[in-house]
């Protein structure tokens, strides 16, 4: 059986990048390999196994295009309205809290927000399906 364990995006900026996944979802360097024309940041914490990696093109100076394929990551958390806060204080500028329904049954209870690269995060309510 196979089993998950990383994700990668390109980004421009190491230490916005590393920042970032650090204040918003207290994921910390677990390791960073450098080579010639790039570096490779494995982002992790305590609550799973699964790594976040990001990659550094060296010498790259324009953005990324995300195109029309990217969609997004998901995080869970215990309390999204309080994580919704907490981002908004800290400028990180989340979008609202959605309460997806189908019929009167809650699906899940969400909010995304980018990151300094663009690429957009989901922050689901932990619960159901969603653990």
């Amino acid at each position: 059986m196979a089993k998950a364990i990383h994700s990668m995006i390109r980004v421009l900026e190491e230490a916005r990048s590393v920042a970032f996944y650090d204040l918003a979802f207290g994921l910390k360097v677990a390791d960073r390999l450098d080579f010639d024309s790039f570096t490779l940041i494995y982002l992790s914490n305590a609550e799973c196994g699964f790594e976040l990696e990001l990659t550094v093109n060296k010498g790259r100076t324009e953005p990324y295009d995300l195109g029309n394929g990217y969609g997004h990551f998901a995080v869970s958390v215990d309390d999204v309205a309080a994580e919704h806060a907490r981002l908004t204080e800290a400028g990180l500028a989340p979008r609202n809290v959605v309460d997806f329904r189908n019929g009167d049954v809650t699906v899940a209870k969400f909010f995304f927000i980018a990151d300094p690269d663009g690429y957009q995060i989901e922050v689901i309510q932990r619960g159901g399906r969603f653990q």
